[in-house]
């Protein structure tokens, strides 16, 4: 299995710079679990964390379904591994393989996808309950990319740990 990640445009619209931007972070997290079994994508590979590569998938599978459908799209939609709103239960991947995680990552990015290209623009607000504020489909991108970068970085460590791959 190899990802194919997209190249971010040198030039180019706010709007194609971070749809771009955010596919290729999108990419990079699946690159990072490329090739590995169930077990190592469960596996909490740097001690004394917890976090594993499938934990950050169905973790981010959250995080697009939260950003997008619930806050952008305004849709009543309980979190998908919690009824009670829970974000720390998608951190618990040790039943989780690595078709339930994908197949659920993958249909929230895709719904996210578009949710955004249908929005009019990027000043298209909606409502973020946990801030008690209205926020722009821009301050979501950014976020969603900030929020991908940084999980990232966790991934570069939890795949060398589990079998000294390196880069992405």
């Amino acid at each position: 299995m190899t990802t194919e990640r997209p190249a971010p445009p040198l030039t180019g619209g706010e709007r194609e710079m971070l749809r771009t931007f955010l596919d290729f972070h999108r990419a990079t997290l699946a690159m990072k679990c490329d090739g590995l079994s169930d077990e190592d994508l469960r596996r909490a590979s740097s001690p004394p964390s917890t976090l594993s590569l499938l934990s950050l998938v169905r973790h981010m599978a959250e995080v697009e379904r939260t950003w997008f459908r619930r806050v952008i799209n305004a849709e009543d939609i309980p979190l998908r591994w919690s009824d009670e709103g829970d974000f720390q239960a998608a951190y618990d991947a040790s039943s989780s393989t690595r078709a339930e995680a994908f197949e659920a990552w993958q249909a929230e990015v895709e719904q996210s996808r578009k949710i955004e290209e249908a929005a009019e623009s990027l000043d298209v607000t909606g409502h973020q309950p946990r801030w008690g504020e209205d926020v722009s489909l821009r301050l979501v991108m950014l976020h969603m990319i900030h929020e991908y970068a940084r999980h990232n970085g966790h991934a570069d460590f939890l795949r060398e740990a589990i079998d000294g791959v390196t880069g992405a």
